[in-house]
């Protein structure tokens, strides 16, 4: 199914707080307000990895010395493409919730609409 008709942006070219892609505007349920308010939706990027973290730390004291590479590499990709994710923010709680969509090679969060016999601007 396609959801670009469900999550439609609003609002062109303007940026979301921490610079990241344009959201669009969308109704939807909010456990915390019990009702259906409208939710800034941009879509999900992981974060900056930290070296101070304890696994990250763990990992290149167990890199270090002899014994070469002790954790496996992982090398044999087998997907093509990665589940999208919408990070769905509340207008009146703030309150963020994120939903997962299906696998897709192209995901673009409220592009024009295409329309019938209408030519194509550079």
């Amino acid at each position: 199914p396609c959801y670009s008709h469900r999550y439609r942006k609003e609002e062109e070219g303007k940026e979301g707080k921490e610079g990241k892609e344009s959201s669009g505007i969308n109704a939807e349920y909010g456990k915390e307000c019990q009702r259906h308010t409208q939710h800034k939706v941009t879509q999900y990027k992981a974060g900056k990895r930290n070296p101070k973290a304890l696994g990250e730390r763990r990992y290149h004291m167990k890199l270090r010395g002899f014994g070469g590479q002790p954790k496996p590499v992982f090398r044999k990709a087998a997907k093509t493409t990665k589940k999208q994710v919408l990070r769905m923010e509340c207008q009146n709680c703030h309150k963020k919730k994120q939903i997962t969509l299906k696998r897709c090679k192209h995901f673009e969060l409220g592009g024009q609409k295409k329309r019938k016999g209408q030519m194509i601007q550079f």
